[in-house]
């Protein structure tokens, strides 16, 4: 059997260079420095000031924008053990997306408060600039400049929610979604900005909305264009875009992304894309579950898969042309 021996704890200089001159009361204590000296130093005038409930920073004048995220970050993750740990909390909001360096947001010696996310269950109030969010859901980190952050799409949905509370007031809406999805590192897809939109319940606030279809649009049509090209490489008859089927009575059946009367066969692109309200969903999934009762063969094409395993797609594509459906239901092409 082997043993570990653990390393021992960083020294109060090495702490205080890793959280930039920001500490809190217990990791002070757990280093020897009493109460009595703490508050002797952070008197008017002494080398330590206090920033906010049990944090404090280890010098004198204005605090620097990066400290100013450490005092809160630290302040809403005290869990009064030794070191101050810094599991139970993130920042998001327009705090983490200036940390990221969102265009779209103003930089961060501009930003006036600091949203934390922490777990329902903490007892915490609000302090300062410091505004405390409370989530039921599992905290997600993403580290930023050494500080816990969450990741993009939920820090975006949550500096939305801070926006369009004032719904006079100009907000980035459109701007900061684009950049979210279109960044070369510290991005999200648009599926995970679209459910966390859904989660935080602003597919309802109609400047959200407009520019989340955009998104979803845009990310359909691209993977649209990938698969025409797919249809022309493996020498497929160019199906129909988006054509309304309907019953020879007139009842409506659906409208696939692509389909070849000829054989009987529809694609579907990435239908969840196109589904932001549960409503939307069911409806989409109705047109499925109605083309296949009729026969059709329905393809479902994700853009994560074309993406990964174009080859494969393009076979599956062939292998549904050839097949063709079953037993077709005669249907009108609008």
């Amino acid at each position: 059997m082997s043993y570990r021996i653990p390393s021992p704890p960083p020294s109060l200089d090495e702490l205080a260079k890793r959280q930039q001159n920001v500490v809190t009361a217990s990791q002070l204590r757990a280093r020897g420095v009493p109460a009595r000296i703490i508050t002797e130093h952070c008197r008017r005038g002494g080398p330590w000031q206090r920033l906010l409930p049990r944090v404090y920073l280890l010098q004198s004048g204005e605090p620097t924008p990066e400290q100013r995220m450490w005092a809160a970050l630290l302040y809403a993750a005290q869990s009064g053990r030794e070191e101050g740990r810094r599991a139970g909390a993130v920042i998001t909001g327009a705090a983490a997306l200036a940390l990221y360096g969102f265009t779209a947001v103003p930089r961060l010696p501009a930003v006036t408060g600091v949203d934390v996310l922490v777990p329902r269950q903490r007892r915490l109030k609000d302090a300062g600039e410091v505004r405390i969010r409370r989530t039921e859901r599992e905290l997600e980190a993403c580290s930023v400049h050494g500080l816990a952050c969450a990741p993009v799409a939920r820090a975006v949905a949550d500096a939305l929610c801070e926006w369009t509370a004032d719904q006079e007031a100009p907000a980035p809406v459109r701007e900061v979604l684009r950049e979210a999805v279109s960044r070369s590192e510290n991005r999200c897809t648009v599926r995970e900005l679209s459910v966390e939109l859904v989660e935080s319940g602003l597919t309802g606030e109609p400047r959200v909305r407009a520019a989340l279809d955009e998104l979803l649009a845009a990310e359909r049509d691209m993977t649209l264009d990938q698969v025409g090209r797919l249809v022309d490489e493996w020498l497929l008859p160019a199906p129909l875009n988006a054509p309304e089927l309907r019953m020879r009575g007139g009842t409506y059946i659906a409208v696939p992304d692509l389909y070849w009367p000829e054989r009987g066969v529809a694609v579907e692109v990435d239908p969840d894309l196109r589904c932001v309200s549960e409503g939307e969903a069911a409806w989409v999934r109705g047109g499925q579950h109605r083309m296949e009762y009729l026969g059709i063969r329905v393809v479902y094409v994700s853009g994560t898969r074309l993406a990964a395993d174009p080859e494969a797609v393009g076979a599956e594509l062939r292998e549904a042309y050839r097949a063709g459906g079953t037993d077709v239901v005669e249907l009108l092409v609008v």
